[in-house]
């Protein structure tokens, strides 16, 4: 292809100037850049007879596309969509193609290239010559033969911004006009094809316009309805917010996380922490969070590729099952301060590149190839890059997010506080509606409790009235001087309390102390709350869970507490409630004040009644002291008796057991020579043996060994039935010493262990000793033994009864047992037990001893008087009614220590006794 200025017609300039007026046309009749360039494709290859026209795209890396093409009766093959590589044009000829705007023209018949125009290398500026032709390169020769290419003409196309003049034009793309045979090129054909390039310059400026246009119009439309859902209160959209930014943003997932609630929105793909990494939530892994702590306000990130992020590669695990390959992540900040982060999602997809030709490293270097194989490149992971309008607009909407959140949660703080003021006045509503409520309660019990003068009516009306006000299980009086609960109202079926005395060692002087003070004391939960083992074990044997205690005092003088039970379940105590109860005490006061003062004028009525009572409890006593003398006398000359049975028995039989292994010496040695006489004299003479079959010499052989060995054993037993004896009447230990009251219970059971053993239908009493570690006690052992021989006789009894009769026939009875020996059902009865348990407190001060058994118990009225001498529910001949009471007044009189009884019908008996291990002061006997 060749230039030359011969016109060849006039017809050729018309389409020439036809062909120019119908580009302008279409450039300004459409804004379709795809279309003005296939437009322009098919009109230059009309003009110039060419047979394939072709438009070339550069790319940023240098390598190009034909994006538009037209081919005359398919004279040469198609290269529409193909890529060349970025050594097929240099990038010196690139860069005259950008600045002086150069035009090449090749004809391949004679192996020159024409280049127009060219600037001086002295001056630089451009030459007057037109066209000037050198030898072309024979790579570049072959390149084109390998495509069926006899000449070409390449026109560069510039990319200018109109609105920027002192920005330098880019080198847009090429137009390529490629002859099967050689072809000249008319000077006037090049002056049009350059005006048709100048118009395809504007057109891509156009097209450029309308993008920015087209582009920003979008996002001004995206920050309008994201700010509408941001900015709706009072329900803030923050949900349609986020989906409409992802899709703005062409991601497929994205999540909002708001870090004063940690509440996270999310939408689309999303990644998933694998267990290792603990957070179930990617925001609040502690990477995470030291990246964000290091972000600035209005900072940005943005990644293609997030695996090649060095700040992602503990949390690119969270990635790895699902399409996510680019990331944007927006840090929100209102105020410096750090309210959440806003990251949007983009996944990854597949490139394939169709390349004329294999891209080599060397390719100048190569003999061209003569055939243009297409080479398919296909790049998987790929992602497409953040341009600089997604930041342009994460930017915008930065602002608006961060004042959304922030305003959201400004309108949750209001309504908050809202809620919290409207709260409390409908407390302090409640409160006056309860004040008001309470008054007129309390000058109703005020006025019941008034209409009468007598005192136990006061009382019962007092407890009766709380008890229905608080709506509690059972309410008590305790009186300071009884020491002991005096009225009592309950709701249910919880057992009463009235008489239970409240241990001394629980409730300290220090306590009366502090409720003479007007100490009130609230107990929720009995289990929980902070009290001593000995209060705790003590309320909840009276089956208490929760308990309100006010004092009653009169003038300066404690006369008791007004005690509220909670026995179903733990309570909480309210204000109002304890207020309550205080002020209703303080009425009670008042109330037994004046019932006082009433009773106070019969005083004189009833002082001789009194005085003549009181003669006939003194001859009761001086009876009852008698009856003690009598049984002590008698104990003593019992024991007396018992030592000197003991003594002499002891004797005979330390000579028989002494003997009895020399006797059973001195027949073995028989029987070793009898046996000698058998082996050496085998047949011995008929007489003899006539003898040995009449006395079955072979049974005696063997039974007489046996017969020594019982009577060995049976003189252990009387030894130590000796020994039990003299240790049970401890005649040489009558004074107060230390002694192991482990051995004096063993003596007590040994002594009683023929009726402990099964006979007839009795089955038996089986024995389960629990022994403490205990240190031997300072006491009077004797007595101590006359205490266990009486609890382990009447539970014995009580355990033979249980077994032959029904609960129902002994309930009144005073025996005592854990369970009935039968029962209606006709169950199997539990073995007979009799269970010992001994331990010393906390403090090793005191020693605790527990005898129980499963019997079958008794009432409360027989419980409260098991220790009333000559009281006895056993039949005639069976017992005085003295055994208990003189116990008791052993432990508690004799040793300063404690003796109580637990029981109840069918649940069988259990004793306490509580002795200290050294007494505080000398014991008098």
């Amino acid at each position: 292809m060749t230039s030359t200025d011969k016109p060849n017609g006039l017809q050729q300039s018309l389409d020439q100037e036809s062909l120019l007026h119908r580009m302008i046309k279409q450039i300004r009749r459409s804004l379709d850049l795809q279309e003005i360039l296939k437009t322009t494709v098919t009109e230059v290859r009309l003009l110039l007879h060419a047979d394939r026209v072709k438009m070339y795209r550069f790319d940023a890396d240098g390598s190009g596309e034909v994006i538009a093409e037209s081919i005359y009766n398919e004279r040469l093959p198609s290269l529409l969509g193909l890529r060349f590589p970025v050594h097929d044009i240099p990038e010196a000829s690139r860069e005259m193609f950008l600045l002086t705007g150069q035009r090449s023209i090749v004809d391949v018949a004679n192996g020159k290239i024409g280049l127009s125009p060219l600037q001086s290398k002295e001056t630089g500026e451009r030459l007057q010559t037109n066209i000037f032709y050198r030898q072309v390169d024979p790579c570049h020769i072959q390149y084109l033969k390998a495509m069926g290419v006899q000449s070409s003409l390449v026109i560069p196309i510039l990319d200018c911004d109109p609105q920027e003049q002192s920005v330098k034009p880019k080198l847009w793309g090429l137009l390529v006009s490629h002859h099967s045979e050689p072809q000249n090129i008319l000077k006037r054909e090049l002056e049009v094809l350059e005006q048709v390039a100048d118009q395809v310059a504007i057109a891509i400026a156009q097209s450029n316009l309308l993008t920015t246009a087209l582009t920003q119009q979008k996002q001004e439309a995206t920050i309008n309805q994201v700010t509408t859902l941001l900015h709706k209160l009072p329900t803030v959209q923050l949900q349609g917010a986020l989906e409409e930014v992802i899709t703005a943003l062409s991601g497929v997932g994205g999540r909002l996380y708001i870090e004063n609630s940690r509440k996270l929105y999310t939408w689309g793909d999303q990644p998933t922490l694998p267990y290792e990494l603990d957070n179930s939530i990617i925001e609040q892994h502690p990477t995470w969070q030291n990246w964000m702590a290091e972000c600035k306000p209005g900072n940005i990130w943005a990644t293609a590729d997030l695996y090649k992020e060095p700040n992602l590669r503990v949390l690119a695990l969270a990635f790895r099952s699902t399409q996510i390959r680019g990331l944007m992540v927006i840090p929100l900040h209102y105020r410096e301060q750090f309210i959440g982060v806003l990251t949007i999602f983009r996944a990854e997809f597949e490139t394939e590149i169709l390349w004329a030709g294999r891209c080599d490293a060397n390719r100048r270097q190569l003999l061209p190839q003569l055939s243009f194989e297409v080479w398919r490149e296909q790049k998987k992971g790929q992602a497409a890059e953040w341009k600089l309008e997604d930041m342009i607009l994460a930017q915008a909407l930065y602002d608006h997010f961060s004042m959304a959140i922030q305003q959201q949660e400004m309108y949750k703080e209001v309504q908050v506080l809202n809620a919290n003021l409207e709260l409390r006045v409908q407390e302090q509503t409640a409160e006056l509606e309860k004040s008001l409520i309470l008054t007129k309660v309390i000058k109703q019990v005020t006025e019941q409790i008034r209409r009468t003068l007598d005192l136990q009516t006061t009382l019962q009306t007092i407890v009766c009235e709380v008890r229905s006000l608080l709506n509690s299980d059972r309410v008590v009086i305790f009186q300071l001087n009884s020491k002991s609960v005096t009225v009592e109202e309950i709701n249910g079926n919880w057992q009463s309390v009235l008489g239970v005395n409240a241990p001394l060692e629980c409730f300290p002087d220090e306590h009366t102390y502090l409720y003479s003070q007007g100490r009130v004391r609230a107990i929720n939960n009995v289990s929980t709350d902070s009290l001593t083992d000995c209060h705790r074990e003590f309320l909840q044997s009276l089956q208490i869970q929760a308990n309100l205690i006010v004092p009653i005092n009169i003038g300066m003088e404690l006369w008791g507490l007004l005690i509220a039970h909670e026995c179903n379940a733990p309570r909480i105590w309210q204000d109002a409630e304890i207020d309550l109860l205080q002020q209703l005490g303080d009425q009670a006061a008042i109330a037994i004040q004046q019932a006082q003062l009433y009773e106070q004028t019969h005083t004189a009525e009833t002082e001789a009644r009194n005085q003549a009572v009181q003669l006939g409890h003194t001859l009761h006593k001086l009876q009852e002291t008698q009856t003690r003398l009598i049984q002590t006398e008698k104990m003593s000359s019992l024991g007396q008796l018992v030592a000197g049975i003991a003594h002499e028995i002891n004797n005979p039989v330390n000579f028989i057991y002494g003997n009895l292994c020399h006797a059973s010496d001195y027949i073995e040695q028989l029987l070793e020579i009898l046996r000698l006489y058998q082996l050496h004299y085998p047949d011995p003479h008929s007489e003899i043996n006539a003898a040995i079959v009449s006395i079955d010499f072979e049974f005696l052989v063997e039974d007489l060994p046996k017969i020594i060995t019982s009577m060995q054993v049976g003189s252990d037993r009387i030894r130590s039935i000796v020994l039990s004896l003299r240790n049970f009447s401890r005649l040489d230990e009558a004074e107060n010493k230390r002694v192991d009251l482990h051995e004096g219970i063993d003596n007590t059971l040994l002594i009683l262990q023929y009726q402990l053993k099964a006979s007839g239908e009795f089955p038996g009493i089986q024995i389960i000793k629990d022994y403490g570690n205990i240190p031997k006690v300072e006491c009077y052992a004797g007595q101590m033994n006359q205490v266990f021989m009486n609890i382990f006789t009447n539970a014995i009894d009580a355990l033979e009864m249980g077994n032959s009769r029904s609960p129902l026939e002994i309930r009144g009875n005073k025996e005592w047992g854990l369970r009935a020996m039968g029962n209606k059902e006709n169950k199997p009865s539990p073995m007979p037990t009799i269970h010992i348990s001994t331990r010393v407190s906390a403090d090793n001060s005191r020693l605790l001893i527990r005898i129980s058994d499963n019997g079958p118990g008794m009432a409360l009225e027989v419980k409260k008087r098991i220790f009333d001498p000559f009281y006895t529910t056993k039949p005639v001949g069976r017992g005085t009614g003295l055994g208990l009471a003189i116990s008791y007044q052993i432990i508690v009189e004799k040793h300063g220590g404690i003796m109580e009884c637990i029981s109840e019908p069918g649940k069988g008996t259990e004793f306490w006794i509580e002795i200290p291990v050294k007494p505080p002061a000398k014991i008098d006997r």
